[in-house]
């Protein structure tokens, strides 16, 4: 009797069939956290902008002249890129200049209903697609999503 050594040709199709499957597994899952930990970092300096133009803004009284390039010119912002989202974002003053926006564009459906599920302390309101809701997040399926933290 003749004694075989190796492996056939279907166990070595199964072993890559199973190696295939791990990694596609934790390439998906590897991709969550990332995704996750970007939404954490952008909502931790959104919050710091909050306030900072709180700070930077408090001698004035009110938030008249708030904008991107006043941050910057103030040294709160080193560029205008958006922490999240689309570059064509905001910080302004509202029509009462005791309040003020910062409004992010061109949030993904899970970027939309990350922010719009969390509790911030720091704004008194969210607004989801120009529309104030506490329990409904009105987030599209689109990456076409706008958010508004107002802050007192």
């Amino acid at each position: 009797m003749r004694q075989e050594y190796g492996r056939s040709l279907l166990e070595v199709i199964g072993v890559l069939a199973i190696a295939g499957v791990m990694s596609a597994s934790a390439i998906s899952i590897y991709n969550v956290i990332k995704n996750n930990q970007e939404r954490k970092i952008a909502s931790m300096q959104i919050e710091q902008i909050a306030k900072d133009v709180k700070i930077l803004m408090k001698i004035k009284g009110d938030y008249t002249g708030l904008s991107l390039d006043y941050l910057i010119d103030a040294g709160a912002l080193k560029t205008k890129k958006a922490p999240i989202g689309d570059s064509d974002w905001s910080v302004e003053p509202l029509s009462d200049t005791s309040t003020f926006s910062i409004n992010l564009t061109g949030l993904s459906e899970g970027e939309c209903q990350y922010f719009a599920t969390a509790k911030y302390s720091w704004a008194s309101k969210v607004i989801i697609n120009d529309i104030e809701t506490n329990i409904n997040t009105n987030c599209f399926s689109t990456d076409t999503n706008k958010i508004s933290f107002i802050v007192e």
